[in-house]
Parts: structure tokens; C-alpha cells; sequence
């Protein structure tokens, strides 16, 4: 039987694999599982050597937005299994000898060339000033693809990872060179008005993006915040 082969973002797809009814497997995790096997970004993942499917969300936002360019200094808060940091030591060019990414998780992960990753929780008061001390000066970018442990309840799983966005604006906002951008995931569901409100006070520039590699049913956003206006000895708390 001859098929046509899947395209990423839409198109012909390959036969779809169907996972069996077994004892002991929810219905839920056998449909997460058959939408995994069928996932043309999963497909093109693994035959292009990239560690998750979320290495095209950034290079999607990316491409339209402009955020890395050869030369950027990066910080990639939640970096397992290192996707995003694959992504972006390879558009600024960094470099074993020159490193200008440096990532973050609890999670231990293999190594990216030309990225520093450390193996700590970045909720650890001491993860920021690590982060600073490893890129040896400030972010031109800091990216954030943090999700918490779902619960199954999905206004917890919000707040919480919103909690998580939260704290990552307010690293951004405390470390990010004049004209920087920031971009984090949110969830759909509301109760972000006041983050969203403290990042239009302190960047150019706020919009919700959802790309193509995100899937559909997903609640999930990215907020982009870009051009960061600066720190001033007056607002030393950011206005937020």
C-alpha cells in the first residue's frame, strides 16, 4: 500500500498508528499516546535529530518575530530535553569555546553542544545569580517553556503554571539588556491580567503567539514580550 508522507503543520499524513485497549491503560493516556505516535512535529523531530517537538514552537515564533541573531546572549528557564537550547545555540552561533546559551532544569538531560546547561530547580533562590554568573553578562533573550506537573484539574494546572510565568517575567525584568525580549508559555484560562499589565509597562511591545507546532486542542500560549525598556534607579522593582 503506497501513502502519501506526513508534512508538519498540516497536509497529507501517514497511516494512522492506533494504540490497542489494554488493562491498566486509561483511555486518556492511550489517546495522549495515539496522538504522540501520529504527531507529524514527533515525525520530523526525530529524523532531523531534535530532543522534542518543541524545538518548532520556537522556530516558528522565532522566524516571525526575529528574537535570535548571531551574537545573542540566551537564557532557557526549563530547558529538558533541550530543544529550545538546540534551537538557539545554532541561530546565535554558539559555541563550545564560546557559549552564549545557557539553560536550566531539575530534569538531567544530555548534553547540547554550545550550550551550558545546569541540573538545578530554577525556583532555588540561588538559581538567578548562577544563571548570570555562567553567560558572564546580561540576556539579550530569555526564554521560558516551564509547565508545571499536571494534576488533572485544569484551573490548578493553569495557576500553577502561571506561577512559573510569573517568576520567569520577573527574571527577565531583573536581568534582560535594554532592548531584550522575553518569551515564556502560559495556558489559556485568564488570571493574568496583572503579568500582563506589568510587561507592557516595561516592554515596547506584548502579544499572545500560538504556533503551528503547538496543538490544537492545546490550552497552551506564549507570551511575548519585546523591547525591553530598561531598568531605572527610580522603578528598581520594575514597576511590577
Amino acid at each position: 500500500m503506497s501513502k502519501k508522507p506526513a508534512k508538519a503543520g498540516g497536509g497529507a499524513r501517514a497511516l494512522k498508528t492506533r494504540v490497542k485497549k489494554k488493562r491498566g491503560l486509561k483511555n486518556s493516556s492511550r489517546r495522549w499516546l495515539e496522538r504522540h505516535l501520529n504527531d507529524p512535529y514527533v515525525h520530523r523531530a526525530q529524523a532531523e535529530g531534535m530532543r522534542s517537538r518543541a524545538a518548532y514552537k520556537l522556530t516558528e515564533i522565532d522566524d516571525r518575530h526575529k528574537l535570535l541573531f548571531p551574537g545573542a546572549r540566551v537564557i532557557d528557564l526549563g530547558a529538558a530535553p533541550g530543544g529550545w537550547c538546540q534551537v538557539a545555540a545554532e541561530r546565535v552561533g554558539s559555541t563550545p569555546e564560546n557559549p552564549l546559551v545557557v539553560g536550566i532544569d531539575y530534569l538531567g538531560m544530555d548534553a547540547v553542544p554550545g550550550a551550558i546547561v545546569l541540573e538545578m530547580d530554577f525556583l532555588d533562590d540561588d538559581a538567578p545569580e548562577r544563571l548570570l554568573e555562567t553567560l558572564g553578562e546580561a540576556p539579550d533573550l530569555v526564554i521560558s517553556d516551564m509547565a508545571a506537573p499536571t494534576t488533572g484539574h485544569r484551573q490548578t494546572d493553569h495557576l500553577r503554571t502561571m506561577h512559573l510565568c510569573e517568576t520567569a517575567a520577573d527574571f527577565a525584568l531583573s536581568v534582560l539588556k535594554p532592548g531584550g525580549h522575553f518569551l515564556a508559555k502560559t495556558f489559556q484560562g485568564g488570571a493574568e491580567t496583572g503579568l500582563l499589565d506589568q510587561l507592557k509597562r516595561n516592554f515596547k511591545s506584548v502579544h499572545h503567539v500560538k504556533p503551528q507546532a503547538s496543538r490544537a486542542e492545546s490550552v497552551e500560549l506564549y507570551l511575548l514580550a519585546k523591547g525591553f525598556k530598561g531598568r531605572t534607579e527610580a522603578d528598581p522593582e520594575n514597576d511590577g
